[in-house]
């Protein structure tokens, strides 16, 4: 061979490995945002679509860069605070999505990978997830408080003719576990019921039926009740007995041993203050988020 043309051989050769290595290259992420001097790069942006198209999440870009963004300042934040994330909590929750959608994690973790994503990504927002969690209990919970005034003016307006009882109940019930073989025994049931005459003699009664058990319920609140039974009770008197209804135990009944008006606050202010308190920490923690925002130095390139 010439040694011209060897000369342009090892130079061929030589492109082709260059090719192949330049190929096999890590791509060179470029910083598009920082956040508090924080980098975010296009790779993570990208990464972060990805999980959102897997998810049916349409916002694309603008709520990929958002989300890191949030993230990046949710992480900072618990930093300052002395709030850790280990990775060991960050398993337990990539665990959990897992069993959420009924997966394995190596199923999970495949199927992320055959969609091009990277399980840092998940990683990283369940970590930040953590992380804000972590926030709202320590920072964000003790700006939350609710009126005591508040909640017993709205549970007094609460109070109706079906929820302002007290009672003392027994509960009748004809054994069929599972369900099996309801049929027949809510007939038998029903027989009973045509027989009652009163919580004295429920015991009584019951051993003429097979299977039959008398259980003392004790005092219940209305509010302690769903709302079709208390609705049932209000409508009974004394001695009175519900209609049968099938439990995962067999057919049971609610005999109203006592009966008394009491309107009682305590349970439907329970309610109240979940939900109100619930509600008020949401808008405490999208409060706290937004001032983070704005306290922040973001640069977008």
């Amino acid at each position: 061979m010439a040694s011209g043309g060897w000369v342009r051989a090892v130079g061929a050769a030589a492109l082709v490995m260059l090719l192949g290595v330049v190929a096999t290259m890590p791509a060179v992420a470029a910083t598009k945002i920082t956040v508090n001097g924080e980098a975010i790069t296009d790779i993570q942006i990208s990464q972060r679509i990805k999980l959102f198209a897997l998810e049916g999440n349409n916002t694309g870009t603008r709520g990929a860069t958002q989300q890191l963004i949030d993230e990046a300042l949710q992480l900072q934040e618990a930093q300052r605070l002395g709030i850790n994330v280990s990775p060991s909590q960050v398993d337990d929750a990539f665990h959990q999505v897992a069993r959420n959608l009924k997966l394995t994690t190596d199923r999970l973790t495949t199927t992320l990978q055959s969609q091009g994503v990277s399980i840092d990504s998940l990683r990283n927002r369940l970590k930040a997830a953590i992380a804000w969690s972590g926030i709202v209990q320590n920072a964000v919970q003790p700006r939350v408080q609710i009126s005591d005034l508040q909640l017993d003016q709205e549970a007094a307006a609460k109070v109706t003719g079906i929820n302002s009882f007290d009672y003392i109940l027994k509960e009748i019930i004809f054994v069929a576990p599972g369900g099996n073989g309801a049929g027949g025994r809510t007939a038998q049931a029903n027989k009973y019921r045509q027989q009652f005459t009163g919580c004295d003699t429920a015991v009584d009664l019951s051993l003429n039926f097979t299977d039959a058990a008398v259980v003392d319920v004790g005092r219940r609140h209305a509010t302690q009740m769903p709302e079709a039974i208390a609705k049932e009770l209000a409508g009974l008197n004394v001695g009175g007995i519900t209609k049968p209804r099938v439990i995962n135990s067999g057919v049971s009944m609610l005999a109203v041993c006592e009966k008394a008006q009491a309107e009682d606050l305590t349970f439907i202010k329970s309610d109240l203050q979940a939900g109100a308190g619930g509600d008020a920490l949401k808008t405490e923690a999208a409060k706290y988020m937004d001032e983070l925002r704005a306290k922040a130095k973001i640069i977008r390139n």
